[in-house]
């Protein structure tokens, strides 16, 4: 599976949430709102999640292996960078 197209969308005047981003695979599925936040140790890509009665939080979804998700991450936060650079 290969990811064939990301699309970051920045948020301003947000200390944490600093963009959303939607990854296409194989051209044929795409996955929305993932969410750029920057912790405590720098970015980070947060999955697409739903808030559950209880309050907490699942995400709806996820890689079920590091492999992909370090490759999604990769992806997601290259073009984070390049679009905030290419920002005036």
């Amino acid at each position: 599976m290969e990811i064939t197209e990301v699309k970051v969308f920045p948020v301003k005047d947000n200390d944490k949430l600093k963009a959303y981003a939607s990854v296409v695979f194989d051209n044929c599925f795409v996955v929305r709102d993932l969410r750029i936040i920057s912790g405590t140790s720098g970015l980070f890509v947060a999955m697409p999640s739903r808030k559950r009665k209880d309050g907490t939080f699942r995400d709806t979804a996820h890689p079920l292996n590091m492999e992909t998700r370090d490759k999604i991450e990769k992806s997601i936060l290259e073009s984070y960078q390049q679009k905030i650079a290419s920002e005036p």
